[in-house]
């Protein structure tokens, strides 16, 4: 079974989130609109309840909704 506050490697939630690992990146450094942890001075891991409402909140109907 899967915890929701598992931790995710930047490689797992880039797969997670169909994305590339240098896009969680650039997040990161351009100011992380994706939440992350920080252990230690360079482990970065990803909680899977904060991926999961990333993904939540950006669900929309319209391409011309708002963000």
């Amino acid at each position: 079974m899967v915890h929701p506050n598992q931790l995710l490697t930047t490689r797992q939630a880039s797969r997670f989130l169909g994305v590339s690992a240098s896009f969680l990146e650039r997040d990161r450094w351009a100011g992380a609109k994706i939440p992350f942890v920080r252990i230690g001075k360079r482990a970065v891991r990803y909680q899977l309840s904060d991926l999961e409402a990333f993904v939540s909140q950006r669900v929309r109907l319209s391409t011309s909704q708002a963000r």
